[in-house]
């Protein structure tokens, strides 16, 4: 054999190698449990995938409108999906008429993979949730609003009780980083009754943006905002940007949800791709 031939030879083995050592699954992660601020849940509450089972949603179609009554509830929870694709959505509190005092933008990079599940608080009569489905027609979406009596309500109110806010000034953000081993995080932010503008949202890798949640409430006191965000792949961070001038400062708690049991840290994770 030439010596051509086994340069040749050592360049594809060696090649193979390093293509060998790079595929490098992570462990299966399906075993999951409740954080411990959430684990001891009342025994009638339903987690997110309960309610997408027990209750038939409504499919909202590209640049389209639906809209819920929501008049014996203080308060709802408002689940979004697709069947993978991404979600454009705005959703919108309307009390009375003309009075529009809770709204939000949602961006999910994927709708089935990271759907949103968020509390909006309705605390006077004469209230309704509008769902716009602002992509495109061959985008559609499904919604699911319910009444929220023993699900995330005590969650959010044990959440606030538990821990202390960190306070972000107007225009200033604020980043938390989260372990490979958090399925799920839990975002609470709220005011002191002044307005509450923020933007909330979840990168993987720098300036990846997964999922991106406009908030806005004329009072972040009556109608803070709660939502839990789906944290599947590894390397995720949190970022919350206070919109508001300096005068409007608000206060967040950021919290795992859900912990991934099954997560091994001697184990590598090449990518920061989903385990779950």
């Amino acid at each position: 054999m030439t010596n051509f031939g086994k340069a040749a030879i050592l360049a594809v083995l060696f090649g193979a190698a390093q293509t060998n050592a790079f595929v490098v699954q992570g462990p299966s992660r399906s075993q999951t449990r409740l954080a411990s601020s959430v684990s001891d849940l009342p025994a009638d509450a339903k987690l997110s995938k309960d309610i997408w089972r027990s209750v038939s949603p409504t499919v909202v179609q590209g640049n389209s409108l639906r809209t819920f009554q929501t008049t014996s509830a203080d308060r709802v929870q408002v689940l979004l999906k697709t069947e993978g694709r991404p979600l454009n959505s705005r959703v919108e509190l309307w009390q009375g008429p003309d009075y529009l005092p809770f709204k939000l933008g949602i961006y999910l990079e994927d709708g089935n993979l990271s759907p949103f599940n968020g509390v909006v608080e309705t605390p006077y009569d004469s209230n309704t949730i509008a769902v716009y489905n602002t992509g495109n027609l061959e985008f559609p979406l499904k919604a699911c609003v319910v009444p929220d009596k023993q699900d995330l309500g005590p969650i959010k109110e044990r959440l606030m009780d538990s821990a202390d806010p960190i306070t972000i000034q107007g225009g200033a953000l604020r980043t938390y980083p989260f372990d490979a081993s958090v399925a799920s995080v839990q975002v609470c932010l709220k005011t002191d009754g002044r307005h509450l503008q923020a933007r909330i949202e979840l990168l993987q890798g720098p300036n990846n943006n997964k999922q991106i949640i406009q908030v806005y409430s004329s009072d972040g006191k009556k109608r803070s905002f709660y939502a839990v965000f789906e944290t599947p792949e590894a390397g995720c961070v949190v970022r919350i940007v206070n919109e508001q001038t300096v005068e409007y400062p608000l206060m967040s708690w950021v919290e795992p949800y859900k912990i991934d049991d099954s997560f091994s840290a001697t184990e590598p994770v090449m990518g920061g791709g989903s385990n779950r």
